[in-house]
């Protein structure tokens, strides 16, 4: 079969490799017929290269008809048409019990101390190959795997995989109050997707970005966008002051993470590392603070005292120095971490469902690509051209 694979920092191909087999109970094969290109992919692309081996699959937003099913699996049938999550998770630990499927224990990954195993994401998330190909195994299919109805374009359903449950959760976690006023920094396509949400739901939602189109493609939307270039987070945090009476927002959803515009320094020690041997590199990416944390400094301002921070940008670095003052004094809470995909499904689905098309998924792609124009698309999506807010890809 065709796939995309990482072949070094900046060197993503599409080769052909073998087809991938039902290797344990609890697995499926699926004919992938929609792939995203996600916003953490572009980490593997640069930023987290020591983690990566040559040949590594990466893509973690497939859908599919399922082509082989194991013996454990008593749900699903061939022919059927499913979602995959990101997260690898188990459904039956302590951890997936309690909806914290990011970090299952059965696919926690101890070596490097980390949570659970993601699809297409590097030996930091267990190596396991990804979902940009033409064919894929899904570990824990017998929990994992959403069944999604015929009929709907794939686009209604592709979202469940990534965008649609880690936005839902970063609105989640930003607790706003009725009434209330959130701000999302960062118009690409988590930040996009939880403005929906939260428009969705009644709250007033202001939208930050540098970028004109995203800026635009969020304000037709009815968010209240503005653009940021040339102001630092005080002039950011002042911008939304002015607009909420002095108070600030009561809830931030930071949506950018380590692909913030920050420190031309400490993007110079990320590509340092990155030339190092991985037995050098791992470590150092590991415990070294290499994040440019200007989108979270921002958050920190422009949230109003007592607010929440809701963290769905990624982040890396282990060693950087944050606000403590600030974060004691203004009393703010924060929440963070990988989507808990599995526990937002039935609900987001629901929404689905209907026949009205409510958060304008099937039209939330900027971009339908075969899977041979892959090394071009990565590239037009770190460098934010020709318009690309998500990409997907059609093997």
């Amino acid at each position: 079969m065709r796939a995309v694979t990482w072949q070094g920092t900046k060197d993503i191909r599409v080769e052909h490799v073998p087809d991938p087999k039902v290797e344990e109970d609890t697995d499926i094969v699926i004919r992938v017929t929609s792939t995203g290109l996600c916003g953490s992919d572009l980490h593997l692309y640069e930023v987290l290269a020591p983690f990566m081996e040559p040949g590594d699959i990466v893509g973690h937003e497939p859908m599919g008809v399922v082509e082989e099913v194991g013996q454990g699996i008593h749900h699903l049938d061939v022919g059927d048409r499913v979602v995959v999550p990101f997260n690898v998770s188990c459904g039956h630990c302590w951890m997936c019990e309690h909806r914290l499927q990011s970090q299952c224990e059965t696919t926690q990954n101890r070596e490097f101390g980390t949570g659970a195993s993601l699809l297409g994401y590097s030996k930091l998330y267990g190596q396991v190959p990804g979902g940009q190909a033409e064919y894929l195994r899904v570990p824990h299919a017998d929990y994992g795997a959403v069944k999604v109805p015929n009929g709907p374009v794939d686009d209604r359903y592709l979202f469940l995989s990534d965008v649609l449950p880690t936005a839902w959760q970063a609105v989640e976690y930003a607790d706003i109050p009725d009434g209330g006023t959130v701000l999302v920094l960062g118009a690409g396509p988590i930040g996009d997707m939880a403005a929906r949400i939260a428009m969705h739901r009644g709250h007033r939602t202001l939208v930050a970005d540098l970028v004109q189109e995203r800026l635009q493609r969020v304000a037709g939307r009815g968010a209240e966008a503005f653009d940021v270039t040339g102001l630092d987070a005080a002039g950011v945090a002042e911008v939304v002051r002015d607009r909420t009476d002095g108070r600030g927002a009561d809830a931030v959803i930071e949506a950018v993470g380590m692909e913030a515009h920050g420190s031309g320094g400490i993007k110079a020690v990320q590509k340092v590392v990155g030339l190092l041997p991985d037995r050098l590199a791992e470590p150092l990416m590991m415990k070294a603070g290499t994040d440019r944390l200007e989108a979270l400094i921002t958050a920190f301002e422009a949230v109003r005292r007592g607010g929440t921070v809701s963290i769905v940008g990624v982040y890396g670095g282990a060693a950087d120095p944050l606000p403590m003052m600030q974060l004691f004094d203004k009393q703010l809470q924060l929440r963070m971490g990988q989507a808990n995909v599995r526990a937002w499904t039935d609900d987001i689905l629901t929404l689905l469902d209907q026949d009205e098309d409510v958060l304008g998924v099937e039209g939330f792609a900027t971009h339908h690509l075969p899977l041979d124009d892959a090394p071009q698309a990565y590239e037009t999506f770190q460098k934010k051209q020709d318009g690309a807010v998500k990409i997907v890809f059609r093997p």
